[in-house]
Formats: C-alpha cells, structure tokens, sequence
C-alpha cells in the first residue's frame, strides 16, 4: 500500500542518555560544572583578543571566532538535555527537533570548516611567511568567515530538506537526548535508504575529506618546521600540535557517527554525548594551556582589571 507523503507525527519522545536516575544525576552535576568552565572559558578568549592590541594576527582572529562558535553549539543541546533530566516525558515538538538539527549541523559544519581555515592560515604563515601579510589581509579574513558561515548553512539546510520530504506517520520515539539525523530518520514510515546515502554523503564523506586533508596539510606543516632552524620553530610546533589535538576530538566522533550506515549501536549515545557537550570544553582549555600570546594576555587584562 501506498505511504501518503504527509507528515502526521507532531513531537517526538526522546529516550534520553540513560534511564538510570543515578547516571542521569551524575550527567547533570558534570553538564553544570562543563557549564561554568565553557562559557567563562570562551568568553574570556573572545575579550582577550578584542581588548589585547597583540593578539591582532588572523591566528587570533579566528581563534575568537571559534570560541563564539563553541559557546553557540553549547546552546544547542545542553540545556535541553538539562530540562529532559528534570521532567518524566522528555518531549519535543516536530518543529523543534527540526530546529534543533538545523543549528547543529550549522555550527558544527561552521566549525569544521573554521578548522580548514585555521590551516590554511598555518601553511602560509610557515610554508609562505613572504607572501602571508598579502594572503590573510583583514579583507581576505572576512571573506573566508563569510565563506565558513554559508558552508555551514548549506551543509545543514541540505540536511533539513532530505528530513522534511520524509513521512513521519508513527512510531515517535527518539533513542537518543537530542535529535539528530541518524535517528529521525529511521522514524520516516518509507524507505530510507536513497536518503540515508546522500546524509552519509553529505556529512560522512565530507567530514572524512575535510579530516584527512587538515591531517595532510599539517603533515607538510610539521615536515617544513622540522627541517627549519629559525627561533619561531617551537612555537610554531606548539600552535599546530593544539591544532591537531582540537581536530582528532571533533573529527573523530562526527566521522564515527556520520560515515557509516544508520544502526543503532549501544556506544552512539556515549559518542554523541560527548561530542555536543564535552568537546566545547577543550577548546578554552587547550588553547589557554598550550598558548602562550594568549596566556600572556590573559595575565595582563586580569592585572589591569585587578589595578583598576
């Protein structure tokens, strides 16, 4: 019989992370305590390098940058899993879900492509220093911001569209604590599988090349700098090592998720938590640890702030 092509489901149950009251409280203490390290963290970078007339490189340009961006995608998902641990039904409308999925595909593919351009900026301040003032002039800067913000916004709105062409006519319930495409999908009642290879097109394959292209440009990075004697030689080893580190801890859970079939596996759930609530930490926390312009700067604004 023929599926109508409508959709009847208005919300969505969400199973949440576990149904152990005990875990669930556990969750909740460390989703606070991340809490208060992600938004002090971040925001601090983000004044650091707007009020320090040192930190004016693009470097830190795009550092500020992908701060603002993890406090956004911190907004995503946390709250609601917080608000979920409070109430018996963890309910959440059509209309929501699909909002939710769109800023987390938007943000996160926003912030994958903010990593490429952070290499791109490491190879041409190491492997082209006389032509980089000319490369990454401010006007060039904001036209590859621009650039990442609409390839962010494609990437999800492709997504939102594949969804919103499915029928969901029953059953509602969502095995995770937040809605993501691989789960909303196997929902649709209509076959799936044309779908779910241009969603493993669009954001597994995307992500694996995005991943193993940074690997490879920071290779030549690392291969250049080796074979340099210059006194900019360490730091220029510490800022790609912190580099690298933010990449394997966002690009291996995303690839883990997206590049495989849709199957549900008992570890997803782990994987997802802590990709939408545990990585945002480590950005402040790496960079404010491993650099030291912005260490430096920190100290400064807090022994102005402390004179004043």
């Amino acid at each position: 019989m023929e599926i109508q092509n409508s959709t009847v489901v208005k919300e969505f149950i969400l199973l949440g992370l576990t149904q152990s009251r005990n875990i669930q409280l556990l969750v909740l203490v460390l989703i606070f305590i991340f809490y208060l390290i992600i938004l002090p963290g971040n925001f601090l970078i983000i004044f650091t390098i707007r009020s320090d007339p040192g930190l004016s490189a693009p470097l830190y340009f795009f550092l500020g940058n992908l701060a603002f961006l993890d406090v956004s995608y911190s907004f995503i998902v946390a709250p609601r899993m917080l608000a979920d641990f409070l109430s018996e039904m963890k309910v959440i409308s059509y209309k929501s879900c699909i909002t939710q999925l769109f800023f987390l595909h938007f943000v996160g593919g926003g912030e994958g492509l903010l990593l490429v351009v952070m290499a791109f900026d490491r190879y041409i301040a190491i492997c082209r220093p006389l032509h980089y003032s000319t490369v990454m002039n401010p006007r060039a800067c904001y036209t590859l911001l621009l650039a990442l913000w609409l390839g962010g916004f494609a990437h999800s709105i492709i997504q939102v569209a594949l969804i919103l062409h499915l029928p969901f006519c029953g059953p509602n319930q969502l095995d995770n604590f937040f809605c993501d495409v691989p789960q909303v999908i196997k929902l649709a009642c209509t076959d799936t599988f044309v779908v779910e290879l241009l969603m493993v097109f669009n954001s597994g394959l995307l992500t694996l090349l995005c991943f193993l292209g940074l690997l490879s440009s920071y290779a030549v990075i690392f291969c250049r700098v080796r074979g340099s004697s210059s006194e900019g030689k360490n730091k220029a080893l510490s800022t790609c090592t912190t580099h690298v580190i933010i990449i394997l801890i966002m690009f291996g859970p995303v690839i883990f998720i997206y590049t495989r079939p849709f199957r549900a596996l008992p570890v997803d759930k782990v994987v997802s938590f802590f990709h939408t609530v545990i990585f945002p930490l480590w950005n402040p926390v790496i960079y404010t640890l491993r650099n030291q312009e912005v260490q430096s700067a920190m100290r400064r604004l807090l022994r102005l702030h402390v004179v004043c």
